[in-house]
C-alpha cells in the first residue's frame, strides 16, 4: 500500500471510533471532547499507537479551520428570537464576564505557576470561553430540558463569547512579544477587531442570502457548499482587513440562519456535519499533540488552577453581571456552574507554543488538563444539578420539518411534514373540521407504513404525519393547527392577514385557534359576518371581534363570503393563547 492508501484507511478508522464514541460519551453523560481527545491520546506517541506528531503549527492551522466551521454553524442555529430575548445578558457575560474570567484565574495561575503576571492572564484568557454544545449535548443525554429564556441565554453567551477569548488570547501574546503596547495599543486593537469584524459579518452575510437565492445551481447539492465557501470568505476577508475574523463568521452565521434560504434544511444538516467532523479532527489532533506523561507532572497545578475557575472565577464574574437582568436566583447559580470548556480553550493553547511566548509548553499542559477536568466535573454534574435547582423543564416537542423539492426551490410555498402528537389540536378531528387557512392543502397522510389519501372526512390520529402545502405566510397559523401547543407557542405576526374560508364555522375557529366570536357554535363565519354587518357587507368590510377583526376578503354571486381575513391584535400575538382561549372541546 502507498501511504496515501494507510492515511486513508487511519482516517476512516478515526471518524468511525469517533462517531461511534459520541454514543458512548452520550450514555456516559460525558461532553464527546474527552473521547476524542482520549482516542487521539491513545493514537499517540504515548499510547498504543506510536504516532509521533509535534507540528504545532498544523495543530494551529486544523484548530483554527475547525473552529471558523463551528463558530458558522453556531450562528446558522441562532434563532434571532433568542438573540433580542437575551442579547444583553449574552453580550454583558461574553465580553467583560470573560475579562473578569480571565483575570481572576491568571492572577491565581501567575502565583501558583509562578509566572508573569501578563503570562497569568494569557493562560486564564485561553480558559476564558464556554461551549454551549457540550452543555446541551450533557443535558440530552441526562434527559433535562431547559426553559427557553436560561437556555438562549446559554447558547448566545457561548457563541459569542468565543470571539472574545480569542482576541485577549492574541492581544496578550502580542503585547509579552512586544508587538503591542498594553493600554491604549490594546484597546484599539480591540476596536478594529470588533468593529470590523461585525461590519465584514453582517455584509457578507446579508450578501449570501441574495446570492443563494438568486443562483440557478444544477445540483441542489452545491448550496451547502456555497453556503460554506460565503462562510470561509467571511473570516478571510474580515482578517485580511484587520477585524475578527471569528465574530465575523459566527454575525454570518446569524444572519444567514435567520433568512429564507433556497434548500435551508440541506444546508444546516450540511453544517452540522462539518462541525462534528471539525470537532473530531480537532480533538484527535490535539489529543496527538498532548503528551500524557506531561499532564501528570503538571497535575497538582491544574487542579489548583481549574478550582479557581470552577469555584470562584466564573461565579465571581457571573452573578454581578447578571443582577440587573432578573435572573433568578437558582438560575444565576447554574449559569456561574455551566462554564464548561470545549474546543476553543485547547484550540488557544497551540497559539503561545506557535508564536514562541515563554512557558508556551507549561501553558498547554495546563490548559489541556483544565479542559478535560471541566469536562469530567461539570460534564457529568449538569443533569442532577439542573434537577436540584428545579430548573428542569418539560422537553420541547420536535418542530415540523419542511420538505426541500429541487423543482420547487423558487416557488413560494412551502411542503410541512406535521407530526400528530396525542394533545395535538388536530389529532382525532376530521380534515373538514381543522379550519386551515384558505389556500392550505393537506396533500398525503402517512400512518404506520400507509398511506392514507386525504378527504373532508379523513380522521387524523395521533402518530399520523400530515403533509401539507401552504404560503411562508400562514405557516404560524398552521403550527398551531397540526403542532403540539408547547412547539405553537410562538408570536404571530401582527402585520399578517391570515385568510381563512368561509365555511369555517365558529366552533372551528374556537377549537383549533381558540378565538370566541358571539354567535352559534355551528353558524359558519359567513353567515356570521352576514347577520352582523347587514347592508355593510361589502369586499374590505371589517368585523370587530374582541382582540381579532374579521374583515371580508371575497365575495361569491349570491351574498355568500369565499374568503375571510383574519387580523390578530398585538396583545394577541403576542400570548401563548390566541384571544379568548378556550378548553379544547372534543
Amino acid at each position: 500500500m502507498f501511504l496515501i492508501d494507510w492515511i486513508i484507511l487511519l482516517t476512516g478508522m478515526m471518524l468511525v471510533l469517533g462517531i461511534a464514541s459520541s454514543k458512548l460519551s452520550a450514555r456516559l453523560g460525558l461532553p464527546v471532547l474527552v473521547l476524542f481527545l482520549a482516542l487521539g491520546m491513545l493514537a499517540g506517541s504515548e499510547g498504543i499507537g506510536g504516532i509521533e506528531f509535534e507540528d504545532y503549527a498544523l495543530a494551529h492551522a486544523i484548530g483554527t479551520f475547525a473552529l471558523v466551521v463551528i463558530l458558522f454553524d453556531g450562528g446558522l442555529g441562532t434563532p434571532m428570537a433568542a438573540v433580542r430575548e437575551v442579547w444583553k445578558p449574552a453580550l454583558v457575560l461574553a465580553a467583560p464576564g470573560v475579562l473578569f474570567t480571565a483575570i481572576i484565574t491568571g492572577a491565581a495561575a501567575s502565583w501558583i505557576l509562578q509566572l508573569p503576571f501578563l503570562e497569568g492572564l494569557l493562560l486564564g484568557s485561553i480558559v476564558g470561553s464556554t461551549d454551549a454544545s457540550a452543555v446541551f449535548a450533557v443535558l440530552r443525554a441526562g434527559g433535562v430540558s431547559l426553559a427557553k429564556r436560561l437556555q438562549s441565554m446559554l447558547e448566545l453567551e457561548s457563541g459569542s463569547n468565543d470571539p472574545m477569548a480569542i482576541f485577549l488570547t492574541v492581544g496578550f501574546i502580542e503585547v509579552i512579544t512586544g508587538k503591542t503596547p498594553l493600554g491604549v495599543g490594546l484597546l484599539g486593537l480591540f476596536a478594529s477587531q470588533m468593529i470590523v469584524g461585525a461590519v465584514i459579518g453582517i455584509g457578507i452575510g446579508s450578501l449570501a442570502v441574495r446570492a443563494v437565492n438568486r443562483i440557478n445551481l444544477d445540483s441542489a447539492g452545491l448550496y451547502p457548499v456555497l453556503v460554506a465557501g460565503f462562510g470561509l470568505l467571511t473570516f478571510g476577508v474580515a482578517v485580511w482587513l484587520g477585524g475578527s475574523g471569528f465574530l465575523a463568521v459566527y454575525l454570518a452565521g446569524i444572519v444567514i440562519g435567520n433568512r429564507r434560504l433556497v434548500f435551508q434544511r440541506g444546508i444546516r444538516l450540511f453544517h452540522d456535519a462539518a462541525a462534528w467532523l471539525s470537532q473530531i479532527v480537532m480533538f484527535v489532533v490535539l489529543g496527538l499533540l498532548s503528551f500524557p506523561s506531561r499532564l501528570i507532572d503538571v497535575a497538582p497545578q491544574g487542579l489548583l488552577i481549574g478550582a479557581v475557575l470552577i469555584f470562584l472565577a466564573r461565579p465571581l464574574a457571573v452573578a454581578p453581571l447578571l443582577l440587573p437582568f432578573r435572573f433568578s436566583p437558582r438560575e444565576v447559580l447554574f449559569i456561574s456552574w455551566v462554564g464548561l470548556k470545549g474546543a476553543v480553550p485547547i484550540t488557544l493553547a497551540t497559539f503561545p507554543l506557535l508564536f514562541g511566548t515563554p512557558a508556551a509548553a507549561e501553558t498547554f499542559d495546563v490548559v489541556f488538563f483544565v479542559v478535560v477536568l471541566s469536562a469530567l466535573v461539570q460534564g457529568w454534574s449538569l443533569p442532577p444539578i439542573a434537577r436540584w435547582l428545579g430548573l428542569e423543564t418539560m422537553p420541547a416537542a420536535t418542530p415540523p420539518v419542511t420538505l426541500e423539492i429541487s423543482s420547487l426551490q423558487h416557488v413560494d410555498g412551502d411542503i410541512v411534514d406535521y407530526a400528530i402528537s396525542p394533545n395535538s389540536r388536530a389529532a382525532g378531528r376530521t380534515v373538514k373540521q381543522l379550519a386551515l387557512p384558505a389556500g392550505v392543502v393537506i396533500a398525503l397522510v402517512s400512518r404506520d407504513d400507509n398511506i392514507v389519501p386525504p378527504h373532508g372526512s379523513t380522521r387524523l390520529e395521533a402518530g399520523d404525519h400530515v403533509i401539507v402545502v401552504l404560503k411562508p405566510g400562514v405557516r404560524p397559523l398552521v403550527d398551531r393547527v397540526f403542532a403540539s401547543p408547547r412547539a405553537s407557542r410562538c408570536k404571530l405576526p401582527t402585520a399578517i392577514e391570515f385568510p381563512l374560508r368561509g365555511t369555517t364555522t365558529v366552533a372551528e375557529l374556537r377549537d383549533m385557534y381558540g378565538v370566541e366570536v358571539s354567535a352559534d357554535p355551528q353558524e359558519t363565519l359567513s353567515a356570521a359576518m352576514r347577520r352582523r354587518l347587514g347592508d355593510g357587507l361589502s369586499e374590505g368590510a371589517v368585523l370587530p371581534c374582541g382582540e381579532i377583526a374579521l374583515r371580508v376578503r371575497k365575495i361569491a354571486p349570491g351574498g355568500v363570503i369565499e374568503q375571510i381575513g383574519m387580523i390578530l391584535e398585538p396583545q394577541c400575538a403576542a400570548s401563548d393563547a390566541m384571544p379568548g382561549a378556550a378548553p379544547r372541546r372534543d
